[in-house]
């Protein structure tokens, strides 16, 4: 199973308008001594370097979303976070979703099954905003828990009882 947050791409748009001149410099004093023209430059668009600062802003978020599932994994990540990339105006790629793989199997006994059903839920739900994934499977991970803690129940009451249950008291009353 995997926690994720993975959100609909960002739409590029082909720069027409207001044009920006980026220049970059091997040292300071370069710029102010070479024409534009000379130098290298690229020229974005205004609505250009706004999707980049749009796509900055989504790398920064789904990298710290990730990062928060694996540290209250509990060793339950079955690998790092994988991402999925847009490319930007600028030529970099900027991940615009990701996920990381939750080993949720059951444990060995009912009470195994307690602690992991527990940390997947603290896992899914570490980030400050999980996604509808998130939510879906931290609802798996609690049904998970509630069963191992039925079995559980039952497996305390048999051995308390023995092997099998006793029969329930009854009451005879005669008039």
């Amino acid at each position: 199973m995997s926690i994720g947050a993975l959100s609909a791409s960002y739409a590029t748009q082909s720069p027409v308008s207001s044009q920006q001149t980026v220049q970059v410099a091997s040292s300071p004093t370069q710029a102010d001594t070479q024409p534009a023209a000379a130098s290298s430059t690229t020229q974005l668009s205004d609505e250009a370097l706004a999707m980049i600062d749009k796509l900055k802003a989504r790398d920064t978020e789904v990298r710290q979303h990730e990062q928060a599932h694996l540290a209250a994994s509990g060793g339950l990540a079955t690998s790092g976070a994988t991402y999925t990339y847009e490319r930007g105006p600028d030529g970099i790629n900027y991940a615009i979703g990701g996920e990381v793989n939750i080993d949720t199997s059951p444990g060995g006994t009912p009470q195994e099954t307690i602690d992991r059903a527990r940390t997947i839920q603290a896992a899914a739900l570490a980030p400050a905003d999980p996604s509808g994934q998130d939510r879906a499977v931290a609802a798996q991970a609690q049904q998970m828990e509630a069963k191992a803690r039925a079995d559980l129940a039952q497996q305390q009451t048999q051995s308390a009882y023995g092997a099998t249950p006793a029969a329930a008291p009854t009451l005879d009353v005669y008039a």
